[in-house]
């Protein structure tokens, strides 16, 4: 049986926020923002080149978590420290770069409601192999 993650819901507690955030700091881009009902907002973003996007709104129990909750959603880019220096300059406040060995560096940072992201950079998924 094929399966595929498409979306991961982020518990937020100012949507148009978390809109500015993920689509303009972090250059995803938004692909629904809509309200098909009262007092319900669906509201979608995807990175550029992802298959997985990311999912906020109002109204619906997949929204009802605690802002911030979530840890460790990975932004696996292919130069971590072209990608960090991009978004810094964007004003995302971006950690510095750490070595996990095998390969693998990354660098850390929160959305606005402190939800927390990974930059993972690998060194066996450069060119073609990304």
């Amino acid at each position: 049986m094929q399966m595929r993650l498409e979306l991961i819901p982020l518990p937020v507690s100012d949507v148009d926020r978390a809109i500015g955030f993920y689509a303009d700091q972090l250059g995803f881009t938004l692909n629904h923002d809509v309200q098909p009902s009262e007092g319900v907002r669906v509201v979608q973003l995807t990175p550029q080149g992802s298959g997985c996007s990311v999912g906020f709104g109002t109204g619906l129990d997949v929204y009802a978590g605690e802002p911030g909750s979530v840890r460790g959603l990975h932004l696996v880019v292919e130069d971590l420290t072209e990608a960090r220096t991009e978004l810094l300059r964007r004003g995302v406040e971006v950690g510095e770069i750490h070595d996990f060995g095998g390969g693998v560096r990354g660098a850390s940072f929160s959305d606005p409601d402190g939800n927390s992201i990974e930059l993972q950079e690998m060194a066996w998924r450069k060119g073609a192999t990304f």
